[in-house]
């Protein structure tokens, strides 16, 4: 099978030109000029760009166990939709919890057949599998994901400090990462409980000191070890000084934030609009301000969903309360979008958000065919229409429940190729290990 796809603005590794994308077999054999495709090629309308597929390196699926909040099937609808050909699947929120090899071959077995995206799978470190997590990235797992507090989830418990030194420990042995919830358990202990529909209540009960207080355990524990780690979902800008004298120092340690602390603040969260609810939680806007300073100075590496959806009950609708509603926010079809117009508004290109979107996530999760237009690189390729403008409404995602219902975005795609086929939303998809395809 071979696909030529032809476009006046290409987002290439070196930059934006006209190009046409040649490939073969669903990799690409060749990026050419513009008048060097055959009749046969696709060629994009003048309003639209050619972006490479982006990679979700944090995206909660809950298959199987918890089905009901979300499934392959119907995640990775959303994916291709929203221009993602790769996601790669949180360890916990499925039962059983991806902490065995066994684990992983029933999430594998729940996944295969059914997924519109390519798929690869983050296994867990939790209290007393150290001895698991060489098996499971022999295994192909891209990683290991912890907490360094309450999950949420009874079956995927929490890393004291010295359970997370002995993991980075064993995780040194054979070059594996560790990504952390990074949230300090003593500090929201101490801070008011939340409860009640009141905004700034809830993000009381989980204060920015909780995030800082666990990066720098964080750190210090790769510093001590000297493994690879990485903070999911940072919310809290007064963490990214620290953040930045231990890369500066040569601590091995990366960094990701998410759509909805770029897009929202707290002064404008709703009281009861418990849709809003994640944890940490979307702080104030001179912390989105700082996240995206951070980005443009790349002190954050990149920038995934943390899809996180749950059943409308779960979100306590009903009664708007921020303390028994479920935290997470579903945006894996949005998060382009999303991005890109808090991007723009700030005078990002296009190119900045492949590189935080794209490339950086492939990186992260060893995916070496993901993530750009090139030569060798898997032909997962997404026509964009940047100007064009819409309205949030109903979405692929199992549940319907998401802040973003309703918001104005900027930024439309218009069709999504994985491996050189019209991504359509049936399962076309591939289970990937870490480094290559199944």
């Amino acid at each position: 099978m071979s696909l030529v796809v032809r476009a006046r603005r290409v987002v290439l590794p070196e930059g934006e030109r006209a190009a046409a994308v040649h490939s073969e077999d669903g990799r690409i054999t060749a990026v050419t000029a513009f008048d060097d495709a055959p009749a046969a090629a696709v060629t994009l309308a003048d309003d639209e760009v050619l972006l490479p597929g982006l990679v979700d390196s944090h995206v909660h699926v809950n298959e199987p166990g918890r089905t009901e909040w979300e499934g392959f099937a119907s995640a990775t609808r959303a994916a291709v939709a929203g221009g993602v050909t790769a996601i790669v699947d949180m360890p916990l929120n499925s039962i059983p919890p991806t902490t065995t090899v066994d684990a992983l071959h029933v999430k594998r077995s729940a996944a295969k057949g059914q997924v519109a995206a390519d798929v690869a799978f983050w296994g867990g470190a939790v209290p007393g599998n150290v001895d698991q997590l060489r098996a499971l990235h022999e295994a192909g797992v891209v990683g290991f994901k912890c907490f360094l507090l309450d999950s949420g989830v009874p079956e995927f418990p929490p890393l004291d400090p010295a359970g997370l030194r002995a993991a980075l420990t064993e995780l040194a042995t054979f070059e594996g990462l560790l990504i952390a919830h990074a949230e300090d358990a003593d500090v929201i202990a101490a801070a008011p409980e939340a409860g009640g529909p009141d905004y700034a209540g809830f993000l009381a009960s989980r204060p920015g000191a909780a995030e800082e207080t666990a990066i720098g355990g964080l750190i210090a524990a790769a510093r001590a070890t000297g493994a690879r780690a990485h903070v999911v979902h940072l919310a809290d800008g007064d963490a990214l000084p620290m953040l930045r004298r231990a890369r500066a120092e040569g601590v091995r340690i990366t960094v990701e934030t998410c759509p909805h602390y770029l897009t929202f603040a707290a002064e404008q969260v709703p009281d009861g609009a418990t849709a809003f609810k994640c944890c940490p939680p979307i702080r104030e806007a001179t912390h989105r301000e700082a996240l995206w300073a951070a980005l443009r100075d790349r002190d954050i590496d990149l920038v995934v969903s943390d899809h996180s959806p749950c059943t409308p009950e779960l979100k306590r609708l009903d009664v708007g309360d921020f303390g028994l509603a479920w935290g997470g926010i579903a945006s894996l079809q949005v998060a382009l979008p999303a991005v890109w117009t808090g991007a723009r508004d700030r005078g990002a290109a296009l190119t900045d958000v492949v590189r935080w979107m794209a490339e950086a996530p492939a990186r992260l999760a060893g995916l070496p065919r993901k993530g750009a237009i090139a030569v060798g690189r898997d032909a997962d390729l997404v026509a964009f229409a940047p100007d064009e403008r819409f309205t949030v409404g109903r979405l692929h995602h199992r549940n319907p429940v998401t802040p973003y219902a309703g918001r104005e975005l900027t930024g439309v795609v218009r069709r999504t190729w994985l491996r050189g086929q019209l991504a359509d939303g049936s399962p076309i998809g591939r289970l990937m290990g870490r480094g290559m395809p199944e």
